[in-house]
């Protein structure tokens, strides 16, 4: 079993020695602050771009994930933080800010690794948001969650 399948299952922990359960327990200002949480909480099947030691999942992965109870309730755990957290904070809703690269991997990892409704859920979320705040989201970046 990969890392990164461990650690989604409970079994394991990300770079920096964290389980799971630590990460979706953080606070909003832990969220803002710590930036290599992300990749192991809502992994890709590609390299990212702003973390080279973040895991990136195989197709193997992705087969263990989706069939994984433990693994789906915590993406669904870490899904619902990261909501409340959107929903919370109002730092994030300007032009530019390094939250939207976030939420672009969180709506491409739910579509991997839960399924559309998921990440459409997700996406309606953010957008409401964004919406509700008089759309200050860079039409690039709601253009982004669109397309993912």
């Amino acid at each position: 079993m990969s890392a990164i399948v461990d650690f989604l299952k409970g079994a394991g922990t990300d770079g920096a020695g964290r389980t799971v359960f630590e990460v979706v327990a953080m606070s909003d200002s832990d969220i803002e602050r710590i930036h290599d949480f992300i990749q192991w909480l809502f992994p890709l099947d590609a390299p990212s771009g702003a973390n080279r030691n973040a895991p990136v999942v195989s197709a193997g992965d992705v087969e263990a994930i989706h069939a994984s109870g433990l693994a789906q309730i915590a993406l669904a755990a870490a899904t619902d933080r990261m909501a409340h957290f959107y929903q919370r904070n109002d730092h994030w809703l300007v032009a530019h800010d390094h939250n939207h690269l976030r939420i672009t991997r969180i709506i491409k990892s739910l579509r991997l690794l839960r399924g559309p409704d998921e990440a459409d859920d997700f996406r309606r979320i953010i957008l409401r948001r964004d919406d509700e705040a008089g759309r200050p989201v860079s039409p690039g970046s709601r253009r982004y969650w669109i397309d993912s």
